[in-house]
């Protein structure tokens, strides 16, 4: 039986970037109802209110910190801000991603680089930046969010599945370099979520994802934060490298 206790993160300091809203918020309000104080980290301080305002009313420290994870410096100074604020960075969970789709022969280079820069480098870029903090400590969790389509592909998304790819290349090379360290290092790849971008798609569209689904529906933003959640507690501490699907069996390792 579980001990409730070890999947609590009293004490511990999580920065999740994307978190202004869709999966991200979700996943920094899982996370602080669990214990952990939160950083907000979004490119965007102003639609992150509303996650900093939930998270302020579960009795959490919080702080909406505005950053571009395409960029080393701003990742580099949100890490030292931590740091300094709050002494520790226990939990990191890479949420933050973008879309150019199209066919890959109408693909702009620059939407290529824009969601490689952005989904691979920008993950890249955080890890980084948490390592040495970490390391010192001898103790951290990361989680990087990637996707069903970085394993099956999909027509289409050629940047987008390149990059979820390459998170999920980049999360096992880290989790074998910082396991001595007592870091762990994970993936979790969702399926298709119901979120704003779906809510849009036409009753065709939607019944012809749901039909691709062995469980007859699409995920939540909370199915993937309780994966992260359970990845970052004291639980799966014996877990690393590892992909966590969620996608109701549409892929299955």
């Amino acid at each position: 039986m579980t001990d409730r206790a070890t999947m609590s993160l009293e004490g511990k300091t999580a920065i999740v970037t994307g978190a202004a809203q869709g999966i991200g918020r979700v996943i920094a309000e899982t996370l602080a109802a669990a214990g952990a104080d939160i950083v907000v980290a979004d490119l965007d301080p102003g639609r992150s209110q509303d996650t900093v305002d939930g998270i302020k009313k579960l009795g959490r420290r919080v702080v909406n910190a505005k950053v571009n994870v395409a960029d080393w410096n701003d990742v580099k100074k949100l890490a030292d801000d931590v740091l300094k604020e709050w002494g520790q960075i226990d939990i990191l969970v890479n949420n933050a991603g973008i879309t150019r789709d199209g066919l890959l022969i109408r693909m702009k280079e620059e939407d290529w680089l824009a969601v490689l820069q952005v989904n691979l480098t920008g993950t890249f870029y955080c890890i980084k930046a948490v390592l040495p903090a970490m390391s010192k400590k001898r103790s951290g969790r990361i989680v990087n969010i990637a996707s069903v389509v970085g394993v099956t592909g999909n027509a289409g998304q050629a940047n987008y599945s390149a990059s979820k790819a390459g998170v999920i290349g980049l999360t096992k090379t880290v989790a074998r370099e910082y396991a001595s360290r007592s870091i762990t290092v994970n993936a979790v790849a969702p399926g298709f979520i119901d979120t704003a971008m779906t809510k849009a798609l036409d009753a065709e569209v939607r019944d012809s994802l749901q039909n691709q689904i062995p469980l007859g529906r699409l995920g939540t933003a909370a199915d993937v934060a309780g994966a992260v959640r359970f990845l970052v507690s004291a639980d799966a501490g014996y877990i690393t490298g590892h992909v966590v699907h969620v996608n109701g069996g549409m892929y299955m390792a």
